[in-house]
């Protein structure tokens, strides 16, 4: 099974396929209907539009209103070339049958090869009970977190000779203390397994924001671990993994989405309104159109070219004391590949899950 999977990635050499090595490519972008990632689309089909993107939603129609406003924004660029696809990131089965038909199709020539990853789709929940997804772990874990260190893993081996960009998104949650919606501190513990379970909660909106606030913790620290894993790895070391905190998002839609009815009417009646002032005590409060064109340009490598690690907007760290603690990311690497179902049979990262 490894040998083969080594010999399916050197297909992608370009003198099979005709693909110069800077030429564009594909670029997924996961959650694509979401408030930062329809401006980073709009940007990438503005400034590049030789790539071809491949948008993934839970819902393709356009009963969704953000599926349509994607769709509307897409149309506008008459001639891109972009297909909306259906990917729950809540089921690990969607995931593997997802990054089959992409692998299936760029080997092909269906696609061409990858260019970047863009992992921004994201859960939480503020007014519920965590819940468990049909694979047995806690929700906001699984789709923050989980099925996107899959899909990433699973489809190193469909980019380019070029290399490119895996984007991936924290928040200052992963930080104690930075985050006014902290009650309880974001933390990795000794039994790795607390932080996929789930269970009545007393505190909802306290235990829910702690539950995202480590899954941002988690994502942070296994893209530490990918780009040790990348760098030690001849073919796949042109990969860089950016992780970025994009700020505040003044206009951001999860602010409407699973939250206390108190923070919808900050949103409506200060933050939108009066972004100009608040930006005076909350210098990272931004709209969501400036960080959806970082985000494009991030993963184009057109910003920070080839520079790895963790990003505070567009500025390179520090992130947490904890998040920088190796041997916690080596074990968070270790219980990610298998909570995500992946073997080494599955990627070609040499290093191993």
């Amino acid at each position: 099974m490894r040998a083969a999977a080594r010999d399916h990635r050197m297909l992608l050499l370009p003198d099979i396929l005709g693909f110069p090595p800077c030429m564009a490519g594909a670029i997924i972008v996961t959650g694509a209907n979401g408030s930062v990632a329809v401006h980073a689309v709009q940007h990438l089909l503005r400034t590049a539009p030789d790539n071809t993107l491949v948008l993934t939603v839970r819902n393709t129609s356009d009963s969704d209103v953000n599926t349509k406003r994607l769709r509307e924004t897409v149309n506008r660029f008459p001639g891109s070339k972009v297909s909306i696809r259906k990917l729950d990131l809540a089921s690990s089965e969607a995931v593997l049958e997802f990054a089959g038909a992409v692998t299936d199709e760029i080997a092909q020539q269906k696609l061409p090869p990858l260019v970047a990853i863009i992992c921004n789709a994201f859960h939480w929940n503020l007014v519920a009970d965590p819940e468990l997804t049909e694979d047995g772990l806690e929700k906001t874990m699984q789709v923050n977190h989980v099925s996107h260190s899959a899909l990433v893993l699973r489809l190193l081996g469909s980019f380019g000779p070029q290399g490119g960009r895996v984007v991936l998104f924290t928040s200052d949650g992963h930080f104690p203390g930075r985050n006014s919606l902290e009650r309880y501190p974001p933390g990795i513990p000794d039994d790795l397994d607390e932080l996929a379970r789930a269970g009545p909660e007393t505190d909802k909106q306290g235990r829910g924001f702690q539950n995202y606030a480590n899954s941002k913790l988690a994502i942070l620290m296994w893209t530490y671990a990918l780009n040790r894993h990348l760098e030690k790895d001849k073919p796949l070391s042109k990969i860089s993994a950016v992780v970025i905190d994009p700020g505040s998002i003044a206009d951001s839609r999860a602010l409407r989405t699973n939250t206390p009815a108190i923070l919808s009417y900050m949103q409506r009646f200060v933050l939108r309104p009066l972004r100009p002032v608040v930006r005076l005590m909350v210098p990272d409060l931004r709209r969501s159109a400036d960080a959806g064109a970082d985000i494009a340009d991030l993963a184009l490598n057109q910003k920070h070219a080839e520079k790895r690690g963790y990003f505070r907007l567009m500025m390179p760290g520090p992130s947490s004391m904890e998040s920088l603690d190796e041997t916690k990311q080596e074990r968070l690497w270790m219980k990610t590949a298998e909570w995500a179902k992946v073997t080494n049979q599955d990627t070609m990262l040499g290093a191993g899950v």
